[in-house]
């Protein structure tokens, strides 16, 4: 497997992702509806932006791999956290029931896709699985400095965290 990441890696990978962005969305889950779309001046706008902004990256990346280039983002009606909860939650199990099946073999497979701007682009599996972990993380630390901005309870979502908290489990 020289230069790349085995499929056993990348998806304990996206299961820390999926655990962190579970974390990430019961925290913003006590912010008021005020809160959740006030204008923070971030890369996007509010936290719900922010949330939606990941949701909606996870879906178009799910379509890619599966050979599809969606051309704009999906017209969801989002306008609480339930909706972009409830979003999100369908794309991580579609993620999760993606990934199941998927051995070291097929994190080799080339990916040719096109991103919303039309251009098109080739990468092996793995680098956009890993990619989905990095973008995640990006976007939830922005949310993170977020509810700090608005005085609300952080969480912290490190990978540390998620180890620990794995080890746990396994020795219970």
């Amino acid at each position: 497997m020289s230069g790349i990441i085995g499929a056993a890696e990348l998806k304990r990978l996206l299961s820390y992702t999926d655990w962190a962005n579970g974390a990430i969305l019961d925290a913003t889950a006590a912010l008021t509806p005020e809160q959740l779309t006030r204008d923070l001046r971030s890369s996007f706008a509010s936290v719900l932006d922010t949330l939606r902004h990941i949701a909606e990256s996870d879906w178009i990346w799910l379509r890619r791999w599966n050979g599809v280039s969606p051309t704009e983002p999906p017209a969801w009606k989002i306008a609480t956290h339930a909706d972009v909860r409830a979003r999100w939650q369908d794309i991580m199990s579609e993620r999760r029931a993606y990934l199941a099946p998927l051995d070291d073999g097929a994190m080799k497979r080339i990916v040719t896709y096109r991103r919303l701007d039309g251009s098109e682009h080739r990468n092996h599996l793995w680098e956009l699985l890993l990619h989905i972990v990095n973008h995640s993380t990006y976007h939830r630390g922005q949310i993170t400095t977020m509810l700090r901005q608005l005085g609300a309870r952080t969480i912290a979502t490190d990978i540390t965290r998620w180890y620990r908290e794995q080890a746990r489990e396994l020795a219970s």
